[in-house]
């Protein structure tokens, strides 16, 4: 097999055995890997009704055809599980070396399954598993278990692990994966909690094979030109990183702050890129990535990773707090606890405006940076209010019976733009297989950055199509696996020709849209038996008064162009022009 290794790794914690399983053709070209290989895993070996923080739920770190070849930023890995926050089948992906070393151990995905007895780690070196005791680990945070564990076992090892909040089991605890990179949102880091699993720690030295090197050396190359002469990929990200939308997003009034009581802030301007430039030290980038978006800031002595547009949101101006340099401390805790960023962020917001309106005792004011960092420790240890708080906005709103506080989708908390000023995002957020994210179909780059064309962001015209068809594309560019901004550029023709040439087998922008909507279309199928109703496509109650976002029509026009009843169900013929019905009908059985 060209791009793939052909092996699938399980590790049974609870009997502390490994196996391999072949990853057949078929399986490989209707999934591809990362995302849609997990998905597909997922969806055949986890009951959609089991308790995510139980043994039975299963949790995998999937590479993809891409990984570990000289395609420009495809150094990313998925992490695919049951969601504790959610309840939804539920991916996140990260750069970085690590979905690179799975390839290089021999391996297309991990399957953890099971749990452990005791805190263990496992160790996978050149293909060779075993899974070791994690009592000196347990309790560090994510910087110093990594340091730890490749000092006890070499630099060489490539190190995912969770911090304090995964083992507390912390609803939204994310996964550390090496030196700034982040499995952040759904929780991910609590199932590996649950699994007394605080890291794995992996070394390989196998080469990804591909069908046609020298065209492979030349698409890349093309696609690097075009990546670089791009005023986004090219010149902005490089320089500003993600923190350049906070002044765009601000002047259209998208910019939600005081837990979506209003639009924009005035004191907005000092979160901008331009300010945060300021700070920064030193450019990184994630390996064969020519966009090299990240970079370190330096604040009081102190180095740290720059924050994203997503977390100084949350954390800054949702919460409204002034001082930039609380908030870049609140951002590095939240990193070395092992908490997502904007479900800490939302979930405080809510909590302060619970205290703001009389709901709890506790008085917690707006743009409190002391309070906050307080209330991370206390979320990440699970003490007094972070009891609730680490279950997530929604639940920590319904404990008050305040539930119109909560601002989440499917319980996820949304992230830095206001569905009330971009119709196109309220439909993503609303159909979003994993909840109240931006990801899953990123329109923003149409409705406001003009990406490949600008279109009208409070219509609700022809949003129903878009949205579809980029949740299709996304989803197997997740699956390949291709950092999404990279999309921002490059397109899904170019895209196929760069899989045509790893694998050895034609492949088109039909094809690659195919796949992206079988993958859709099974994670709607998991969703559906875990128990999520048409009703739960809908955003907060609050982002839906006066009537102004038109989201049942655009809801209606969705279920007819994906072929799905009007309660939101995959009809069969829909699955059968998609190949997933004996796939459907066998697991059922």
């Amino acid at each position: 097999m060209y791009g793939w290794m052909g092996k699938l790794l399980e590790v049974d914690l609870t009997n502390k055995k490994s196996k391999v399983r072949t990853l057949n053709d078929e399986t490989a070209l209707s999934f591809l890997g990362g995302r849609g290989i997990g998905v597909y895993l997922i969806f055949c070996m986890v009951d959609p009704q089991v308790n995510p923080l139980s043994s039975e739920n299963i949790l995998i770190f999937a590479a993809g055809p891409l990984t570990g070849t000289i395609t420009p930023s495809s150094s990313r890995c998925a992490a695919v599980s049951k969601s504790p926050l959610t309840g939804t089948i539920f991916d996140s992906n990260a750069g970085g070396q690590l979905g690179p070393e799975i390839k290089a151990s021999g391996y297309d995905a991990i399957i953890i399954s099971g749990s452990s007895s005791k805190p263990a780690v496992i160790i996978i070196d050149c293909g060779e598993v075993k899974v070791k005791g994690a009592d000196a680990y347990w309790g560090m945070k994510t910087s110093e278990t990594i340091k730890a564990i490749k000092q006890d076992f070499g630099n060489e090892f490539e190190v995912a692990c969770i911090g304090p909040a995964g083992e507390n089991q912390v609803y939204f605890a994310c996964i550390r994966a090496g030196d700034g990179n982040f499995f952040g949102r759904g929780g991910l880091g609590a199932v590996m909690g649950s699994k007394n699993l605080k890291a794995i720690a992996i070394r390989g030295n196998s080469k990804v094979e591909v069908a046609n090197a020298e065209l492979l050396s030349k698409l890349s190359g093309k696609a690097i030109d075009r990546i670089k002469i791009n005023p986004i990929t090219g010149k902005v990200l490089p320089k500003l990183g993600t923190p350049f939308l906070t002044k765009i997003i601000d002047n259209i009034e998208a910019l939600p702050t005081r837990n979506f009581c209003e639009k924009s802030w005035t004191e907005a301007g000092i979160y901008s890129g331009e300010v945060i430039e300021e700070y920064v030290t030193d450019r990184e980038a994630c390996p064969m990535c020519p966009i090299a978006c990240k970079a370190k800031i330096e604040v009081d002595g102190v180095k740290m990773h720059r924050p994203e547009y997503e977390s100084l949101w949350a954390l800054g101006v949702n919460c409204q707090v002034k001082e930039l340099k609380q908030v870049f401390s609140a951002s590095k805790l939240c990193d070395e606890l092992g908490l997502d960023t904007i479900s800490t962020g939302s979930t405080i917001a809510c909590l302060i405006e619970l205290s703001q309106r009389g709901v709890i005792n506790e008085k917690i004011s707006w743009g409190d940076g002391e309070a906050i960092t307080n209330l991370i420790e206390k979320i990440a240890k699970r003490e007094d209010l972070g009891k609730i708080m680490a279950l997530g906005a929604e639940r920590l709103a319904k404990a008050f019976k305040a539930n119109e506080l909560a601002m989440t989708v499917k319980k996820l908390e949304l992230p830095a733009y206001d569905p009330r000023e971009l119709y196109g995002m309220a439909l993503a957020y609303a159909t979003s297989n994993r909840g109240g994210c931006h990801l899953r179909s990123y329109i923003v780059a149409m409705e406001v950055l003009g990406v490949p064309i600008l279109i009208d962001r409070k219509t609700p015209i022809g949003k129903a199509e878009l949205v579809a068809v980029n949740q299709n594309f996304l989803a197997a560019v997740d699956s390949l696996i291709i950092c999404k901004f990279a999309t921002l550029e490059l397109d899904d023709e170019i895209i196929s020709h760069i899989i045509t040439a790893t694998i050895g087998k034609p492949f088109d922008r039909g094809k690659l849209l195919k796949i992206g909507e079988r993958i859709w279309n099974l994670e709607r199928l998991f969703n559906l038996r875990a128990g999520l109703k048409f009703s739960d496509d809908t955003l907060p109650a609050r982002l839906l008064m006066g009537g102004k976002v038109p989201l049942r029509e655009m809801l209606k026009r969705y279920y007819e162009f994906r072929g799905w009843d009007p309660n939101g169900v995959p009809l069969e013929n829909k699955l059968k022009e998609l190949e997933l019905l004996d796939v459907v009908k066998r697991e059922a059985s």
